[in-house]
């Protein structure tokens, strides 16, 4: 079955994502309740379970979100979550989810209140959120994390069916444990994030971001569709300018207008991707990952993998 442009793009541009340990918390929290989000995290999935929520974030406009709405924030940006807006900033979140009190204090441990979960005790107002923090921003993609708002809201109206299912599995999985079941909750906020991006952007119509529209433009998406097939070719813009039928100068000027960056940093990205996803789950020597995806060397696949990455390759396997 052919797919949408849409989709297309959100299969190119999104090409995972990849959550290696994301962090997941179901917060119970009464009324009047305010969080304070500076955890420098690369991205946040919000959903509303029960109750109202406002995001806020830092010089921009407030968001609310009602029970079954989701909310995607891009970090590092600091924000505050509160129900209602204006309430006094209760709990300051930072760095490796550590929770303090306003002034600094640490919180109590009595608000742990079983598996991944935290906060109030249930009561008819309490609201819940569940939550979903991605840790690392090449776990995303740097293209995505650059075109997304402030919050990109998902509303009654505009639920989709599968985000609704994914929402549901998540919330009863995430009050689980077992063998495995870092993997399978890392998993499913993977598909729950897509979900999400795909129904908004959908939702946008004229307003949608420019990368959702990529895949539907004839020079930008076949320039997406030629890398994802190939990415290990020796790709240059005059390479794929000539196989889509346009100058160099073009292809650049309307693939970094449609994607949000130029076609070889992107190309880096995607093969980058690919070397991440080799090195977690097979034992192929760094050698043959370069040639499978467009390194010349082990030296210059190590080199880039590191600048965006953060670690060696060979760190990264272990880790």
């Amino acid at each position: 079955m052919r797919q949408t442009p849409l989709m297309d793009e959100l299969a190119g541009l999104l090409d995972g994502p990849r959550a290696r340990g994301a962090f997941l918390l179901r917060a119970l929290l009464t009324p009047p309740w305010s969080l304070r989000i500076e955890d420098e995290a690369p991205l946040t999935l919000m959903l509303v379970v029960r109750g109202t929520a406002h995001v806020l974030p830092d010089g921009g406009a407030p968001v609310r979100l009602a029970a079954g709405d989701a909310a995607i924030a891009p970090g590092p940006g600091r924000y505050t979550v509160a129900d209602p807006p204006g309430t006094p900033v209760r709990i300051v979140i930072g760095p490796g989810q550590e929770c303090t009190t306003r002034y600094g204090a640490p919180m109590r441990q009595r608000l742990a209140r079983g598996v991944r979960t935290w906060g109030d005790e249930a009561s008819p107002t309490t609201a819940e959120l569940l939550v979903g923090t991605y840790r690392v921003g090449a776990e995303v993609g740097r293209h995505l994390l650059g075109a997304l708002p402030d919050v990109a809201a998902l509303h009654g109206p505009e639920r989709d069916p599968s985000v609704e299912s994914l929402a549901a599995l998540l919330h009863s999985e995430t009050g689980r444990e077992g063998p495995g079941q870092e993997v399978v909750l890392d998993r499913l906020l993977d598909l729950l994030l897509i979900a999400v991006l795909r129904a908004w952007a959908a939702r946008r119509g004229a307003d949608a971001p420019a990368w959702s529209r990529a895949g539907a433009d004839p020079v930008a998406g076949r320039a997406l569709r030629l890398m994802h097939a190939a990415p290990a070719r020796p790709w240059t813009v005059a390479a794929l300018a000539a196989e889509c039928g346009c100058s160099r100068a073009a292809l650049a000027r309307r693939f970094a207008d449609r994607v949000g960056e130029p076609p070889m940093a992107y190309l880096t990205g995607l093969r980058l991707a690919a070397a991440a996803d080799l090195l977690r789950e097979g034992d192929e020597t760094l050698e043959a990952i370069a040639r499978r995806v467009g390194y010349g060397s082990p030296f210059a696949l190590s080199t880039a993998f590191k600048r965006v990455y953060g670690l060696s390759p060979a760190r990264y396997r272990r880790a």
